[in-house]
Formats: C-alpha cells, structure tokens, sequence
C-alpha cells in the first residue's frame, strides 16, 4: 500500500507554503487509495505547543484533508533512542566535544584555506582518556552520524535521477549535547517504523536525502520513493515563512475565502494544471501527476486567488450555500441566485443583500430628478416577473427619449444606491412594488 506522511512542526499556523505539500501528498494517497499519515516533528520542545498542533488539525479538516494517523515525535522517544543506541554500537553514530566557537573557529580556517567548511572528523581520534578530561570539564557530547562518503543515487518522481555526493558533507549532528534529538534521526525513524513508502516534500530537502538514505541503510530499513516539488513563493518571489508572519491558512479562512480556492491556489499555481473551479479534492487528485509540476518556481497570485474565489461561489449552488446563508439570517434561493454573481468573498453577501433588504442610500443626481419622478408614476403595477423590468424602461425610453447608460444608470443608482450590482430585472421582482416607490423620489 502506498503510505505518504506529512510532517510539520508545530510552531505555528501554517501557511500556503506548508499547505503545498500537505496537500499534494493527500493527493497522492487519494490517487494510489493509500493513506496519510498527519505526522507532528515536536522534538523541539522550547518551539513546539499543542496549541499549534490542535491548529495544525483545525486547518487541514478545513482544508478537506483527514489524516488516517496522528503521530506525535514527543511521544515515540524510545524508538529514536533504540535507533541511536544501534547506530553506536554499529560505529556509525560517534560523540564530539567541540563548542559552537570551536567549530566556528574551525569552519572559518577552512576558508581562509579555500577548503570546504565541512567538519574534520577530529572527534573520531579522540582517546578515551581525551573524553574523559572534557566530560571533567562539564562538557556534554554532540552526537555526528559518520557518513559514507560516497555518492548516493535516487530517483526522484518530479526532477528525475538525483545524486547527492556525501563526501561533500560535514558528518550531520542527530543528537544534541543535551540529548535531545534534531530533525534528521527522528524523521527517518519514522519513515521506518511507520512503512512510508513515498517522501513528497520541497526541492529544499534535495540536499538532505543523501543523509537520510544512508542513515536509513544503516538502520537497515527499506528506503522511500522521494518527490521534490517547486516551492511557493509569495507575490514578490519571497518564500512563505512563519518566523516572518506570512499570511496563514487561518487568516485566509478568518477573511472569507473558500477552502477549496486556497486548495487549488497552494498546489496547481507553478504547474502545468490549470487553475480553475474543480468541484473537489479528489476531482484535482484523479487529473494531477507529478509530471505537471513545474521545475522553476511557483508564485502566488493574490488577485489570481480573488478571480477563482469569486468563481467557486459564482457557480455555488443554493444547497451549498444555505448553512452559511442561514447564520447570516439570509434565505431564499432566489437572493443567492441574484447576489452570488458579484461576491468575491462570502462574507461579502451581508453588504450585498441590504440591495435587496435594504436599507440603502439611494444616489440621485438633480438633473434626474425629474426624470425619476416620472419613472415613480410609470412603475408597473403587480404581479411582477422578470419581464417587468423591459416594460418599464421601454415605457420610459418612449416618454423620455432617453435610452443607453442615461436609461439604466439613474434608475440603478436609485434603486440600489450604487454603480453596479446584480440584474435590474431579476433584483425588481425581489424588491417588490412598495420598495421601489419608497426609493424613488
């Protein structure tokens, strides 16, 4: 079965950024009937609170995911801890005693020198007797994976035969000197433990998967299918970031968009689908393959987010429609059918409606005055339809001459108090004979 897991840290709302992976790897499983695995990285406990990951669930069941697992890195500490007590006893995980400065001290030599700045490996020289004087010294290891050195061949499903050299690396600190654990050991513990058959995630982890593919030999476990994706940039070409406070899912949501238009925003914009009105998640899962993504970047559009939003509800129908329209004390298919034409956002329906329940401020220049008196004498009486609209303006047009934009626009902004809106001719039968007169002069 294919199993794909999402893995975000806690730390905050996510963002459109995170959502693209969170996202395509839904569609993924949906495609191949596989299952998604929710996984929350909250080893760094100085960072992490339930709060962002209760968020977490709260934004994806909003988005349309639901997650077969929930898994929480802080409760499956004795699986890393058996990982890292089998990669020492293999040699493959080794103690180091250098500070921080040391290491800047060390790192900065090797460029004067023009050599990469990666780690010596001094610590693997290091004499019992050594580690004993530091453990003296009240210093605590750091605990590096010793690397192969070697380069290390994948297939990747989006950009296709990958190599990552290892010899080009520092050997990676997996445990810190206070014994907590960084990303990278946890990570591939679980991809191990948990089955994963299918790693999806941004170009930026291309690097890492070197590393990880030989910490998951070393441990003996069965290594992933990977997928690199372009990532999303912002309007400008920044990348999407808590620590900066980009715009979060939530603040999307608190705004009025539509969970499906931030959906297609987050995983179509720099591939080669179009972004358009899909009915589903799972409509967009049976039509996107990872051939479509694109290899350059992916920026998002916000006007384009407002163009799709305004079509999602422009082709609503009135059952969709109808809890929201409720909470908002709104009802009658006939208000949502005439009022959903000119809604960017949803929310926006309860400004939208005082065209109809009024009240309105109707706009009326002096030199229609005269004009729109007469209109009020010529209103037709009841029953109306939407043919009642025509009868009376060409009624009007014959007794005027007037016709064109000095016909509709007076009558519009008397009516409704603005320059633009929904159909005169359906918005007539809505507001009846009685309102009419009471907004014309």
């Amino acid at each position: 079965m294919t199993v794909v897991r999402w893995a975000p840290s806690p730390t905050g709302r996510i963002h459109l950024g995170n959502a693209r992976p969170a996202l395509l790897n839904w569609f993924f499983a949906r495609r191949n009937g596989g299952r998604y695995i929710l996984r929350m990285d909250d080893t760094d406990l100085a960072r992490s609170t339930r709060e962002s990951a209760d968020g977490i669930e709260v934004d994806l069941a909003w988005l349309g995911v639901t997650p077969d697992l929930l898994v929480r890195q802080s409760e499956r500490t004795a699986l890393y801890d058996n990982a890292r007590d089998q990669l020492i006893a293999s040699g493959r995980l080794y103690p180091a005693y250098e500070t921080e400065d040391e290491l800047d001290r060390k790192r900065a030599r090797a460029r004067l020198l023009g050599k990469p700045p990666i780690y010596d490996r001094a610590a693997l020289s290091l004499t019992d007797e050594q580690k004993a004087a530091y453990e003296a010294e009240g210093r605590k290891p750091h605990w590096r994976f010793k690397l192969d050195g070697r380069p290390v061949q994948f297939n990747d499903l989006i950009k296709g035969p990958q190599t990552v050299n290892t010899a080009s690396m520092s050997d990676p600190v997996l445990i810190r000197a206070d014994g907590s654990y960084l990303y990278t050991l946890p990570s591939v513990v679980d991809d191990i433990d948990l089955a994963i058959t299918h790693v999806i995630r941004g170009e930026d982890h291309v690097s890492n998967t070197g590393t990880q593919i030989e910490i998951i030999e070393a441990l003996g476990g069965a290594v992933p299918t990977f997928a690199h994706h372009n990532l999303l940039t912002d309007a400008a070409g920044q990348g999407f970031s808590k620590r900066l406070g980009s715009q979060s899912i939530s603040d999307f949501r608190d705004e009025g968009y539509e969970p499906l238009a931030i959906a297609i925003m987050a995983t179509l914009t720099g591939t080669s689908m179009p972004i358009e009105p899909y009915p589903s998640l799972d409509a967009i899962a049976e039509k996107l393959d990872f051939s479509m993504i694109s290899h350059g970047s992916a920026r998002f559009d916000p006007a384009e987010l407002d163009s799709l939003n305004a079509r999602l509800l422009h082709t609503m129908p009135y059952e969709e429609a109808f809890p929201r329209l409720s909470s908002l004390g709104l009802e009658g298919e006939a208000i949502w059918t005439l009022l959903r034409e000119n809604l960017v956002r949803f929310p926006d329906i309860a400004e939208w409606s005082k065209v109809v329940t009024g009240p309105i401020e109707p706009v009326i220049a002096n030199e229609d005055q005269e004009f729109l008196a007469l209109a009020k004498a010529m209103l037709p009486l009841e029953p109306w339809d939407e043919t009642t609209w025509s009868t009376w303006t060409t009624a009007l047009k014959g007794a005027t001459g007037r016709k064109g934009k000095a016909l509709f626009l007076p009558l519009r902004l008397a009516l409704t108090g603005r320059h633009d809106g929904p159909e005169l001719k359906s918005l007539l039968v809505l507001l009846g004979r009685t309102a009419c007169l009471d907004r014309l002069p």
